[in-house]
This record gives structure tokens, C-alpha cells and sequence, in this order.
């Protein structure tokens, strides 16, 4: 070690202060209740080489992702062509970048007029252009109808906006204010990392700074290498599968080995099928993404997240295939819903290798949601997006949650009053799936029930989703969770509390687009959680207790648990 263990440590929580405040500093300063409300964002702070030292606690996807994206930056723009006040922005797919609604920002932190570190935020915009208000179009069939794509740009010069770039992205979009404002306070946060920054390098030195980011990332290298050489070695497989693309594949096959050997890691998605004409491939960047937070479930979450924490993990992925897909793909729900199967199918592999740590299959979909069309109080443009939580896995010893945002997702909901206000939009229900958790020793969480009624005519709604058909998998003889359902809910057709079996509700695709009248509604039924552990052995008193707060029907009582929901 280079730098002695209290200033190593001192350093390297500090590092995680500027990430957490750069993010509290986009939270507070963004526009849209997409990030202000939903915190649909990200930060974290890099070195001179372009290598992660921090991040805040955000969102998976995005934090696997982002080091993608700065280097897509910093090759574009050398560091020696970067001054301070500068800013690249990028969401190119195939540059970095994850799906077209998430742009990055980053910027070089000048000290001595030499580079040295980076802070990048990513944010999902509620809307960056193409064919669909909210530019999650589940029906696309190539990247350039999803939106604006924008490779590394410099769009702020010394501070200063660069307004011909700005003026080309806003004549895209549909809510040019907002994404004005937005992108104005991901810069603002960069500042504020460039300030913390300073203020690091006025403390400690440049050079023990250095050293010190050095040794951060070598230290999270030693402790993953250590959990990795606790592993048993062998090579184990897993495969799952999304429902399809909305352009006529179905059951698309996502195959994964994970081979242990010592403290290596190599993770192997040969066999995963080939790139589809849908939305649903994802860039290398997201599969990247997923299978790093999952080796984090295995191990010790606790590992400081940096790159050194990643270098024992290899990935294969074969160019071509729905992992690791080629332009010009259509990207948009590879970030939302084929992360999330990664995700599932990797800790499908390795509960099969550490039985003790698994965890059964989550909702395995982030459910997205796109309103979009013209306000009537203002005569103006609008674009609504969010994701919808659901039933969390079961584990040993311990229920899944309900209704939350699993894996790859770590946003917050849309609060009601919020949506209400923004929106010529209103929150109808809202509540938890009774039996949606599958049964267990410990049960699946519940997923949720979500309405929403359109208050303009001529409303777009598209929903982007996946467990519809196929249901989160259960494990050591847990029962699967329940899968989902999307439904349109036409005025004056019932009032929406039928089963799916009656004329007052439309099912309708889970990768589909519709137009909406004033009054029409729609609604969506998240998954829930798989299983862990044979139902009869479930504690009498806990399948009591969530009959009690309704979480189980009486029969649901009596057909999973084989109990008298009279004698509880």
C-alpha cells in the first residue's frame, strides 16, 4: 500500500460523498418527476484513466453501465482536449450508452490545468424524441425510431451551454423546457463534484489523492477475489426466457454459465439467442451491468463498487445475440426487461453453485408505463414515464417484499399527488395482488395493481413489459409467482374491477401501444415473487398473519398451504 489504511479510508468515503451529493444536487435541481420524484438517476465519480472510484446508490443498471459511457466519452474527447467547465454528453447505445431516454453527462474535474478525475451522471429523460411520447415505443424495430441518438458531444464548453448542440437536441424532443431543465441540473451536479473534488485535492495532495484512488479500487479487487476463491469451483448453467418482442418471437432464450475457477470469474451467455426484430436486445454495456450486480448478490455486497471490484469477472458475449446486440438494434426495452432476465438467469446459475445464497426469481420486468399527448390545461405537450414495482423473491428465512422495485430497477414510485399535479392524468387504484406471491416456506413478495385514467382525449399509452407468460420461477420448492397483465379500460365499459374475464376490461399485449380517449384507463398487474422452500413447511402463524392483512385469500390458504382459513 502506497497510502497509509486511515488516510485510505478517510479518502475513499469521501469519494462516496461527492457521488452522494452530486446526486442530491440533480435530485433537488431536475425538473421532471421523473428524477425529482421517481429518482430515476445516477452518479458516480471515475479517475484520470477513466476508472470508477464511487458511485452513489442508485440504480443498477445505470452504475454497471456508466464507466461504458465515460470511456465512450473520454475516447472521443483525450483529456488533453478538455478543459474545466466542459461537459460530453452521450446515450448512444452503441457508444456507451444503455437506452436512448438515459443520457449521460460527464465532465473532467481540471486541477493544475491537468485532468484529474471525472464525474458522470446518467438520468432517464421523460421523453428524448421518436416515434412514441415518453420514447419507450415498445413496437420499434430499430434504434432510430426510439429517439434522438446522440454520440459523445461536448455540450457545455467552460461552463458555458453550447447552445447549437442544446438547440439540436431540444428541436427533438416534445418537452423542450423540461429536458432544458434537466439537462442544466446534471451539469450542476457534475459542478458540485468538481467542487468536492477541489476541495479533496486542497486536503490531501494531489499525489496521495492519487494513490489513493489506486488503492481503492486494488482493495475492492483483493476482497471480490477473496469471495470468488470461497466459491466452490466448478462451471454451472441456467437458462430462462423472455415472453417475446412484440414483432412475433416468442420465448426468447437467455442461456448462462457461470465457471468459478479460484478467485476468477467467468460468466458465458453462449447459446443466448440472436439479436430480434423487437425492442428487447440490449447493448454489452447492460449485460455487463446486470451480471456485475448479480456477482454483488453472491458475494459481499459490502465491497466497495468501483472497477477494481470488477476485474476477476470476464464476460462472453456473443456479438449478434439479444446481450450483445449490434446496430441498428432496437435497444429500448434491453435496459428495462432483458437486464432483468439476465439478472434472473444468473442467479438462476448460481443458486445451483451456493444453494444457501439464493434467491427465488423476482417480478423479472420494470412494467413501463408512457403516457403521452397534448395537456388541456396548458395546450401543451406532455410525456409521462414510469416503472411499476412488484413481488420481490423469497429467500431462506425471509419473505420477498411486496410491491417493490426489483434488481436492475432502484427508482422510487410516481406519488399520486405528484403524477395528479404534472399530468392531465388520475391514479384510479393502487394496491397489492392478493395470492400474487408464490407460495413457500418463505412466500414470494406481492405484486401491485396500478390505474391510471386519461384526462385528455388522444392520450398514448405504451406498456413495456415481460413475466405475462412465463412466471418468476420459484426454488428449493417454492411456487412460482403470479405472471402479470396489462389492461385498457374504455369509458363508460365497466368500472375496472372485473377479473380480466368480463367486458369491462381489454387485455392487452405487454409490448403495445394504444390511444386513449378522456375518461379511458388503463391498468397494469405487476408479477409477483417466486417462492423458496416446500409450503407446507410455512409457519401456521405466518400464513395467519397475511390472511389477516389480506395478502392471502381463504383459497389460497387452502389450496397452497393446505390450512383452515377459519382456524387461523
Amino acid at each position: 500500500m502506497t497510502v497509509d489504511s486511515v488516510t485510505l479510508e478517510v479518502v475513499r468515503n469521501a469519494c462516496v460523498a461527492v457521488a452522494e451529493e452530486m446526486n442530491a444536487t440533480l435530485v433537488r435541481t431536475s425538473y421532471s418527476p421523473n428524477i425529482k420524484d421517481r429518482r430515476d438517476c445516477s452518479c458516480a465519480l471515475f479517475d484520470a484513466d477513466a476508472e470508477m472510484i464511487s458511485q452513489a446508490e442508485n440504480i443498477p443498471v445505470h452504475l454497471g453501465a456508466m464507466p461504458y459511457s465515460v470511456a465512450a466519452a473520454v475516447d472521443a474527447f483525450p483529456p488533453e482536449d478538455l478543459a474545466a467547465g466542459d461537459a460530453i454528453l452521450v446515450n448512444d447505445p452503441f457508444h456507451g450508452g444503455a437506452h436512448l431516454p438515459d443520457l449521460t453527462l460527464v465532465s473532467p474535474v481540471v486541477v493544475d490545468g491537468e485532468v484529474a478525475a471525472f464525474a458522470a451522471n446518467r438520468a432517464h429523460h421523460a421523453d428524448i424524441g421518436g416515434s412514441r411520447a415518453g420514447s419507450v415505443a415498445a413496437d420499434s424495430t430499430e434504434v432510430y425510431q426510439e429517439g434522438l441518438r446522440i454520440p459523445p458531444v461536448r455540450l457545455f464548453r467552460g461552463g458555458e451551454v453550447h447552445e447549437d448542440v442544446m438547440s439540436m437536441v431540444l428541436a427533438n424532443v416534445r418537452t423542450p423546457d423540461e429536458r432544458r431543465g434537466d439537462l442544466r441540473a446534471q451539469h450542476a451536479a457534475n459542478r458540485t463534484a468538481d467542487e468536492r473534488f477541489r476541495a479533496l485535492v486542497d486536503r490531501h495532495g494531489r499525489a496521495t489523492l492519487r494513490n489513493a484512488m489506486d488503492e481503492i479500487q486494488n482493495y475492492s479487487e483483493r476482497r471480490m477475489r477473496a469471495e470468488l476463491d470461497a466459491l466452490p469451483d466448478g462451471r454451472w448453467a441456467f437458462e430462462d426466457v423472455l415472453d417475446g418482442d412484440a414483432q412475433g418471437e416468442t420465448s426468447i432464450r437467455i442461456a448462462v454459465a457461470v465457471e468459478i475457477d479460484g478467485d476468477e470469474l467467468t460468466v458465458d451467455f453462449a447459446g443466448t439467442a440472436d439479436q430480434v426484430d423487437g425492442a428487447v436486445n440490449a447493448p454489452l454495456a447492460v449485460t455487463a451491468s446486470a451480471t456485475y450486480y448479480a456477482v454483488r448478490c453472491v458475494t459481499d455486497p459490502d465491497i466497495p463498487p468501483n472497477s477494481g471490484a470488477y476485474r476477476p469477472v470476464t464476460v462472453d458475449a456473443p456479438a449478434g445475440s439479444v446481450v450483445n446486440a449490434q446496430p441498428p438494434a432496437a435497444v429500448v426495452g434491453g435496459n428495462v426487461e432483458l437486464s432483468q432476465r439476465v439478472t434472473d438467469t444468473l442467479l438462476g446459475a448460481f443458486a445451483e453453485a451456493v444453494p444457501e445464497r439464493a434467491v427465488a426469481a423476482g417480478q423479472g420486468t420494470m412494467n413501463s408505463v408512457t403516457l403521452g399527448g397534448r395537456d388541456p390545461r396548458t395546450d401543451e405537450p406532455f410525456a409521462f414515464y414510469e416503472t411499476i414495482g412488484g413481488g420481490f423473491g423469497g429467500r431462506d428465512g425471509a419473505d420477498g417484499l411486496d410491491g417493490v422495485h426489483v434488481h436492475m430497477s432502484n427508482t422510487r414510485n410516481t406519488p399520486v399527488e405528484v403524477l395528479e399535479t404534472a399530468y392531465p392524468l388520475r391514479v384510479r387504484r393502487y394496491e397489492y395482488r392478493p395470492d400474487s406471491g408464490g407460495a413457500g416456506a418463505s412466500r414470494g413478495g406481492l405484486g401491485l395493481r396500478r390505474e391510471i385514467e386519461a384526462r385528455a382525449d388522444g392520450t398514448t399509452f405504451s406498456v413495456l413489459a415481460d413475466r405475462r407468460s412465463t412466471p418468476p420461477y420459484g426454488i428449493a420448492g417454492g411456487d412460482p409467482g403470479a405472471t402479470g397483465a396489462d389492461y385498457v379500460i374504455r369509458d363508460g365499459a365497466g368500472d375496472g374491477d372485473g377479473d380480466g374475464d368480463g367486458p369491462d376490461l381489454e387485455r392487452v399485449p405487454a409490448k403495445s401501444t394504444h390511444v386513449l380517449a378522456a375518461g379511458d384507463a388503463v391498468r397494469v398487474d405487476s408479477p409477483g415473487g417466486g417462492g423458496f422452500g416446500d409450503p407446507a413447511d410455512r409457519d401456521p402463524d405466518a400464513v395467519a398473519r397475511d390472511y389477516r392483512h389480506g395478502k392471502l385469500t381463504a383459497d389460497r390458504v387452502r389450496e397452497a398451504y393446505g390450512l383452515d382459513p377459519d382456524e387461523l
